[in-house]
């Protein structure tokens, strides 16, 4: 724990403590509607990304007090580091991915790229430039921060921006692009399509397209009830709105061009890493509930936190009986 992480956490506190009642407001009734829909209520797209926005507008510092700034849980690639260290681990591998010929001289692009860390960190790899957007303009502001603190911001470059959307790029304007648990999840199965033609047209020919995305695995059965109440569960923990397949989500970058050059599972487990996070969250409960008592913290951050800690355990519970993966891999190459 270094002290950027323990500031990180410092302004997590303060943003969650200063919040308006609207965002508070807009957070609950976020997660009231992912619980709908996971009950069967019919929703639209517009109403969903909606939900999206208002409920990551206040994950995002929340999960920031517990060294999750970058809004994924990573594989236990070597399990003597942390959350921290395995995600610079697997950024480095799906960025190897890449295949990148000129590194120094590419523009990559992150789709939904949070707080712009990952974004920073693909910079500092390639020597080159990352564009990103993201739906949250709380974390594109943070991000846009991030990149004037380091002395990035003539290579770092945010906007706010919707999958749904057409990407506000340029044709063939990019030698790669990637995503962290940060795209499919917001997808119904007839939207996968227009994404991935979106995808395929700002890539130059010859780039790649690579990830370590939530998806079910081919094991996962709607049918099967243990699986149904697992999936949710989890899913509101994850912000996601939509689960898919990875074969729906391949034949989907295929319809649009790509050559598919890898679709497979994590390389190790996520949940490891779930359960270190959970036993933190326990923790930390105790001292919110202290700061509660005291009317220093708003009551709902301590019922936030369960509803965490209840979907992060049917998360475990899902990937140890491998009916999903938060890291699944894709490489896709126009």
């Amino acid at each position: 724990m270094n002290w950027y992480r323990i500031k990180t956490s410092l302004v997590g506190i303060k943003r969650l403590i200063t919040l308006s009642d609207e965002d508070k407001q807009g957070c609950i009734n976020a997660y009231k509607f992912f619980q709908r829909m996971q009950d069967g209520e019919e929703t639209s797209t517009e109403d969903e990304t909606k939900a999206v926005a208002d409920y990551y507008k206040v994950l995002n510092n929340l999960l920031s007090v517990f060294d999750l700034e970058k809004l994924y849980i990573p594989p236990q690639i070597d399990d003597s580091q942390g959350l921290y260290g395995n995600q610079l681990l697997v950024e480095k591998m799906v960025f190897e991915e890449l295949n990148l010929n000129n590194p120094e001289e590419s523009h990559l692009l992150d789709m939904g790229c949070g707080r712009g860390r990952i974004a920073h960190h693909f910079a500092t790899l390639s020597g080159g430039q990352v564009s990103g957007y993201n739906i949250d303009p709380n974390q594109i502001e943070s991000a846009i921060d991030w990149a004037v603190e380091t002395n990035m911001s003539d290579r770092l470059h945010f906007k706010e921006g919707n999958h749904h959307d057409p990407l506000d790029f340029e044709s063939a304007s990019f030698d790669g692009c990637f995503s962290f648990q940060a795209v499919w999840p917001f997808f119904k199965k007839n939207e996968l399509d227009d994404h991935a033609r979106e995808m395929y047209r700002v890539l130059k020919p010859g780039a790649r397209y690579a990830c370590s995305e939530y998806l079910l695995s081919p094991y996962f059965d709607w049918n099967n009830q243990e699986h149904a109440t697992l999936h949710k569960t989890y899913l509101p923990t994850l912000a996601a709105t939509q689960s898919m397949y990875p074969v729906d989500v391949c034949a989907a970058l295929e319809r649009a061009g790509f050559k598919i050059l890898v679709s497979a599972p994590s390389k190790s487990e996520a949940w490891p890493i779930c359960e270190q996070k959970r036993d933190l969250i326990l923790l930390v409960r105790r001292v919110v509930r202290a700061l509660e008592a005291i009317r220093m913290m708003p009551a709902w951050v301590e019922e936030s936190l369960d509803l965490l800690q209840k979907g992060g355990q049917a998360w475990t519970d899902a990937e140890k009986a491998k009916i999903a993966d938060l890291n699944w891999r894709i490489v896709a190459e126009k």
